[in-house]
Formats: structure tokens, sequence, C-alpha cells
């Protein structure tokens, strides 16, 4: 007489887990990757000073193509990220607003770079060297940016107030600490200041890159 054994189907939180864990994962990757491309293209692109320009100006030019493909790219993972961010949080303080922040920032990013900013300030190579007047997609980027960054630092301290309430004051700190750089650095850019797209630049960079390391602490208590 023969036996065969019937493999039990997947319950719905064991998928419901799957999925939270596979869109983590998008965070984890997409604002890290957004960091690195724009790094490399600002090392290697000729004409391009970061003292003077920013990260944005690089989706103009021959090349161009490479940052707005990376702007959509890292949108549209940021996004996904927040359907990681309500699965993990869920029931905790800041579960109802860090996934409305990720995917808010998601959406400002895959706009920005479809809304591409004008060239200006000698770049790409034989560009004006002032800023010409602003364009409707130039305008719709500030837009954009406005939404992403405003989202980002948000979202930094939403996840200030998580990591306070479950007892891990120190992280907490930190993610305060990076909304708070993005706040002065932004800041610093709109007034004018002396190489604004620099501190722009870390500031947006340094938010980014803690979203993705408290995603990535997330994802392994999932």
């Amino acid at each position: 007489m023969s036996t065969s054994t019937v493999t039990p189907a997947a319950t719905p939180t064991t998928a419901e887990d799957t999925r939270t864990r596979a869109a983590l994962g998008a965070l984890v990757v997409g604002l890290p990757l957004w960091s690195a491309v724009s790094i490399v293209q600002a090392a290697t692109r000729e004409g391009f000073d970061i003292l003077r320009h920013p990260l944005s100006l690089l989706a103009t030019g021959d090349l161009g193509w490479l940052q707005i493909a990376n702007f959509v790219v890292a949108g549209v993972l940021t996004f996904v990220g927040g359907t990681g961010l309500r699965g993990a949080l869920r029931g905790t303080p800041g579960g109802v607003w860090a996934p409305r922040l990720a995917r808010g920032a998601g959406v400002g990013l895959a706009a920005a770079g479809v809304l591409v900013m004008d060239p200006g300030a000698g770049f790409p190579v034989g560009a004006p060297e002032g800023m010409p007047p602003m364009s409707w997609h130039a305008v719709g980027h500030m837009v954009a940016g406005t939404l992403s960054f405003a989202s980002l630092i948000a979202l930094c301290f939403v996840l200030g107030r998580h990591l306070t309430r479950t007892g891990q004051r120190g992280l907490a700190v930190v993610s305060r600490v990076a909304g708070l750089g993005l706040v002065v650095g932004w800041g610093w850019a709109m007034v004018g200041g002396t190489a604004g797209t620099l501190t722009l630049a870390i500031g947006a960079i340094g938010a980014m890159l803690w979203v993705a390391v408290v995603a990535a602490r997330l994802l392994r208590t999932v």
C-alpha cells in the first residue's frame, strides 16, 4: 500500500511576509543605487562640478538618459518599498505614515526623472554659463524634488519616532540627524549658499542611505 504526502498550501501570513520582504528589498536596493549611480556620474561626466551643479543636472546632455533612468528606477523601487514598510511596521508607531512617505518620495523621484532640468551653469559642456528661464518641465522637476525631499525628511523623523518607541534610542537619534541633515543641506542650497549643491547632495544621499539601513534592519525581522 502506498502513501502520499500532501504539502500544505502557504498560509496567507507566509505569503504576506514574502511580499513584505521583497518590497523591503526594493527599498534597500533603490535608494543606495540612486546614490551610487549619481556619485559615479558626478565623478566622471566631463564638465560636471558638484560645487556648482546639482546632481539632477546629470539628466541633461548625451548621457542624460542614465540619470533619467536612475531617477525612474529608484522612484519605482522606493514606491514599492512603501509596501514593505507597511507590512513590517503594521500596528507600531510610524506604521501608518512611514509607508505613505516612502511612496511620496518614490513618486517624487520618478517624476524628477521624467521632468528634466534645463541645461545651464556650463553643464553639459557647451551650455550657457548662467541658468536660463525655467521651462515647464524644469518647474515640474523642482516640484517633484520638493515632494521627494520633504517626504524623505519626514520619513527620517517618523522612523526616528518608531525607533524611540521601540527602545532603540541611539538609532532614533541617527534617524533624526539624517532628516535634519537634509533640511540643512537643502535649505543652504535654496538660499544660494556656497557649495549649496554639495550640501544638498550630502543631505539627500545621507537620508536615502539611512532609510535603506532601517529597511535592511526591518528585513531581518520579517
